[in-house]
């Protein structure tokens, strides 16, 4: 799977479950958080900053969904990415 031109191939980093008084959230309650964090998988040739393998954070609104494998995945688009962690960081 080779995602083109300005597209990166993402899939989610599953968070930790978060409690609030006492109540744990899920991920679908979790208002507070506007962005998410993922790894990248692949990336378009006309992506610039961002490689394979590279922690990236962006808008939960942005993408779609796609299943390969047996696996979710997640397009989106490098204008969509707010932060990138590079993996020789990590």
């Amino acid at each position: 799977m080779q995602a083109v031109n300005n597209y990166i191939i993402v899939q989610k980093i599953k968070q930790g479950p978060k409690t609030v008084g006492g109540l744990i959230l899920t991920e679908d309650v979790d208002v507070d958080n506007r962005y998410i964090k993922a790894t990248a998988i692949s990336v378009g040739n006309l992506v610039e900053g961002i490689s394979e393998k590279d922690v990236v954070y962006y808008d939960k609104h942005a993408g779609h969904m796609v299943e390969y494998n047996n696996k979710t995945y997640y397009v989106i688009r490098q204008q969509d990415v707010v932060i990138v962690i590079w993996n020789s960081l990590q």
